[in-house]
């Protein structure tokens, strides 16, 4: 199954509103679905290319893709997205990507294989167009022109949880 998300430049083409709202939300069960993330907000324990995943391992991950994004952001002088749940969502597949690849290999785009993608490097982020461009595909680093920006650099582990929980919990 292919599945059609709209990047941050057709997002810029939008108004705000519904169709926001309806991505994050998109967003929030199809990272669900594709990562089986566990109640409770850690990772379903089950065997992955990189060995058994535990919660312990996730929650490790998390705190370091945590770490990196609030890093990066302040670096690259870009700011999360005004809708929480975007950014939450983002870091916790980043962070499952770490557990199963390897490397945080972008979670918001289809791929035929997922390790050859991780080991090329290219999507891992920050990603090459993120490097180059400041261009996001996630949404996850954002400049001040673009519509959907936030006014925060800054998200805690605690707030990642809450946020995808809470998506979680409605489906």
């Amino acid at each position: 199954t292919v599945l059609l998300l709209l990047d941050a430049a057709s997002l810029r083409r939008r108004k705000k509103g519904i169709l926001f709202v309806r991505m994050a939300w998109t967003w929030a069960l199809l990272l669900a679905a594709a990562t089986a993330f566990a109640p409770g907000g850690g990772v379903a324990r089950r065997t992955t290319a990189r060995g058994a995943a535990s919660e312990g391992d996730f929650d490790k991950a998390l705190a370091a893709m945590t770490a990196f994004s609030n890093r990066y952001v302040k670096l690259s002088d870009t700011k999360y997205c005004a809708e929480r749940s975007v950014t939450s969502v983002v870091i916790r597949g980043l962070a499952e990507h770490k557990i199963t690849l390897g490397a945080p290999l972008c979670p918001c785009r289809f791929y035929e294989d997922k390790q050859a993608e991780a080991k090329d490097g290219y999507w891992n982020c920050p990603c090459v167009p993120m490097r180059e461009r400041k261009e996001c595909h996630c949404m996850l680093f954002l400049t001040d022109d673009n519509d959907f920006v936030g006014d925060s650099t800054d998200i805690s582990v605690d707030e990642i949880n809450a946020l995808t929980d809470e998506h979680l919990a409605a489906t």
